[in-house]
């Protein structure tokens, strides 16, 4: 009988330090908690971003072409890649040549170009490199001059036989007329190819052998004279968000702008880009990796 009384007691004597437990421990809890001890943090509001912010939305991929029929020259076609928060520039020289096989179909740039512009030739780039190209500038001999003229005269090797260089490789200072002389010059060694990647590090120059500084300084002055000589889908609204991204890179960046040449094979008159070499190349600068 005894045995049976003590188990009767313990029920309740254990309940009672439960519930005591309990009580003491949620005051313990509230005390923990008033004292500011496990307290958990509620996450910032995020900021807007600010005009003067430079990030990976600042990135941004364009097609030049250089279409100067008076120098019987087909279209130079150049891919760039702008990085303004890596201070960096990529240009591709694409081949006048380059055939593809898209939607099912062989399809050349020059053809996409011929029958639908430099929108059309925009879109095949697009698709041959699995890309999005956000915008495109076409120029004529006097606008590629203009821009030049705006960059500066360039040192470079030439080491193609043409009149008026001195065509023994080694670097000379070009003006305008000669640097458009040099990259519509058709007789490269090795074709279309060497004259992508001529234009392509042409481009690369201008931009490295310039002040800066000076370019920055006159951005506005500079695009109002540009943007009304080519034909381009920047509009000024495009040119005010992207300015103080790339007025930083000419102003702060050094040796900014880089080229590639473009791997492939050639097919007869043709020119197969190498999908390796492009899915390389998209993944080191098409992808924004942040």
């Amino acid at each position: 009988m005894a045995k049976g009384k003590s188990g009767q007691i313990a029920v309740p004597f254990l309940l009672t330090i439960f519930i005591g437990l309990i009580i003491i421990g949620g005051g313990a809890y509230g005390l923990y908690r008033y004292f500011g001890f496990g307290k958990v943090e509620v996450p910032p509001e995020p900021v807007p971003r600010t005009s003067g912010d430079i990030t990976y939305e600042d990135n941004h991929t364009m097609l030049f072409v250089l279409d100067a029929p008076e120098k019987n020259c087909p279209p130079t076609f150049v891919l760039m890649r702008s990085m303004p928060l890596k201070k960096e520039i990529v240009f591709v020289g694409i081949p006048s040549n380059t055939i593809a096989l898209i939607d099912d179909q062989q399809q050349s740039i020059n053809g996409s170009y011929a029958r639908g512009g430099i929108a059309a030739a925009s879109e095949f780039v697009a698709k041959v490199f699995d890309i999005q190209i956000d915008r495109y500038m076409k120029f004529s001999a006097d606008a590629f001059k203009k821009i030049y003229d705006i960059c500066g005269d360039v040192t470079y090797p030439v080491n193609a036989d043409i009149a008026g260089f001195k065509n023994d490789g080694t670097s000379q200072l070009l003006n305008s007329e000669q640097a458009l002389t040099f990259v519509t010059y058709t007789m490269f060694k090795d074709g279309e190819s060497e004259r992508a990647f001529t234009a392509a590090s042409m481009l690369s120059s201008m931009i490295n052998q310039a002040d800066g500084k000076r370019i920055s300084d006159n951005f506005d002055n500079s695009f109002n004279i540009i943007i009304n000589m080519v034909e381009s889908n920047v509009t000024s609204d495009v040119y005010k968000k992207r300015k103080t991204a790339i007025k930083n890179m000419f102003e702060n960046g050094s040796s900014i702008a880089s080229t590639l040449s473009l791997d492939g094979t050639p097919a007869g008159e043709d020119f197969i880009p190498s999908s390796g070499f492009i899915a390389n190349i998209k993944d080191k600068y098409f992808v924004d990796k942040k």
